[in-house]
Order: C-alpha cells, then sequence, then structure tokens
C-alpha cells in the first residue's frame, strides 16, 4: 500500500513546529510515498500584513513555496514531494484569495474554512454557551459556496467544527439535519471534479473519527464521489503519515477502490 499525506504544515504555518526538511525526513523514514506541504494562508486575512497574529503571509507562503520546491529536488530519489496549499476561507475576500493563489506554482490546493465570516476560528468559540445549531447551519451553507470555489483540489476536513463542540461540550452533534445541505456539498464538488479529504487527524486528536466520518464518506460515495485526499494535519513531524493507513481502509471500506493525489494540479490515482 502506497502512503501519501497530501495535509501537513510546516513551521511556516504559525502553529506548526518543524522545518519543510524535517517534515520530509520524517515522511521518508516512515516509507512514504509522497507528503505535501500544505501550509496555512487564511486568505482574508493577509490584508493584516505583518500585524496578523497567524503571520505574515507575503513571507511566509513564499517561504514555504520556496523550501518545498528544495526538497522537492533534494529527495526526488526517495520521495515524493509536492508543493501545497491549505487556502482558509477563499469566499471572504475574492481579492486576498487571487493574491494567495499568486504566491506560487501549486501541486495541491486544499480549501477549507475555520471561520464563518465575522467570527473567530471555531477553536476559540465558547459552544456551551452559542446556538450550535445556527452555526453549524451556517457552517455547511459556507462551505456550499466553497465547494463551487473554481481554483481548488480538495476540499479539507468536513466536519471540522465537531473538533471543538466534541472538545467544549462533550457532544458530537447528530448530522442528520443538515444532511441536505451536506449532500448540495458533495454534488458539488463531484459536478466539478472537486475531492473530498479524509482528515485522520480527528482518530489522534480525541475525537475518535475522520472528519468526515465513515457515514458521509459512504454518502460520498453512493452520490458519485471519484476523488478523495488523505490528509495527517500533521503539525509536526512526529505526525506526519499518522493514522492515513487508517483512512486508506476506511476508504476502501466505503467503496473507494483509488485515492488521490495531486501533481501540478492533476489527479493521480493510487489504488488502494
Amino acid at each position: 500500500m502506497k502512503i501519501c499525506d497530501m495535509h501537513t504544515h510546516s513551521n511556516n504555518s504559525f502553529d506548526a513546529l518543524n522545518s519543510v526538511d524535517e517534515m520530509c525526513q520524517s515522511a521518508i523514514n516512515k516509507g512514504l510515498y509522497a507528503i505535501s506541504i500544505t501550509d496555512h494562508c487564511e486568505a482574508p486575512m493577509i490584508k493584516e500584513g505583518k500585524l496578523c497574529r497567524f503571520g505574515y503571509f507575503d513571507e511566509l507562503i513564499p517561504k514555504s513555496n520556496m523550501e518545498t520546491m528544495r526538497a522537492k529536488e533534494k529527495y526526488s530519489s526517495e520521495i515524493k514531494v509536492l508543493c501545497g496549499i491549505e487556502l482558509g476561507e477563499p469566499m471572504h475576500d475574492e481579492k486576498c484569495t487571487q493574491k494567495a493563489l499568486s504566491y506560487g506554482e501549486y501541486d495541491f490546493i486544499l480549501a477549507s474554512v475555520h471561520n464563518l465570516r465575522g467570527m473567530e476560528d471555531f477553536y476559540y468559540i465558547d459552544f456551551s454557551a452559542v446556538d450550535i445549531k445556527k452555526i453549524l447551519n451556517l457552517y455547511f451553507d459556507e462551505l456550499a459556496e466553497t465547494a463551487n470555489f473554481n481554483n481548488f483540489d480538495s476540499l479539507a476536513h468536513l466536519t471540522y467544527p465537531l473538533r471543538y463542540i466534541k472538545e467544549k461540550t462533550g457532544v458530537i452533534p447528530d448530522l442528520t439535519e443538515y444532511q441536505n445541505k451536506i449532500d448540495l456539498i458533495y454534488n458539488t464538488l463531484i459536478k466539478n471534479n472537486k475531492a473530498l479529504e479524509i482528515n485522520v487527524s480527528g482518530l489522534y486528536k480525541g475525537l475518535g473519527t475522520t472528519l468526515p466520518d465513515e457515514t458521509q464518506i459512504k454518502r460520498f460515495r453512493e452520490l458519485g464521489g471519484k476523488y478523495i485526499t488523505l490528509g495527517s494535519d500533521s503539525h509536526s513531524s512526529e505526525y506526519v503519515g499518522k493514522d492515513i493507513d487508517q483512512g486508506i481502509e476506511l476508504a476502501k471500506k466505503c467503496g473507494f477502490t483509488h485515492y488521490t493525489i495531486y501533481e501540478k494540479r492533476r489527479p493521480i490515482l493510487i489504488e488502494i
């Protein structure tokens, strides 16, 4: 089985620990076939410049790209190194999003939503003191909007807020009442030939499931989903490739015969 980790963060992300080189060395030591460095770029916050608490993206993302391209050449005989980006909130500010896309030539673009318009990252929300149903409805509406954005390859961690809802309340919400909205997201991804990410971080970070979980992955497949990507969402070299094998087995259980990596924005199918 070829293990490919398409969602990792180097220390060019504000919340990550290790260099691109260290991340790649870890992947090689663990026998991975491919690793994609997808450092955070919260698009609407680019305009905050050096004052942004998540980092000065005008410097960090070009630096990430440069270091990844060096690693791509340095380790070409040992592993496939892919240059990626996690493009956060691409629908919040079109001008900033276009600037993020201009920072470099990417192999792979993950689109994600970490916060709703005018709100903090879900990480900071006290879910014991808010209307969770309202927030989830708004979240899935925004994901549906993001799924229509043309310039990305895979939609990251579909059930991202559940990480913090469980952490703050001890309960994982039943998503049944949001399924029509989620199906709209899936149908848009399928129509536009985009991938859905199976983010395995929930397996080792306390959620107990992938993001999204087995039920949702099966539903994506039932509706005709073709492309899935696998990502550890590792923020340190220790977790590179962590539980990707479990994600692959889950994809197989849900009816997928291949998963996908991207090189020069083109999908490459990896047989399971």
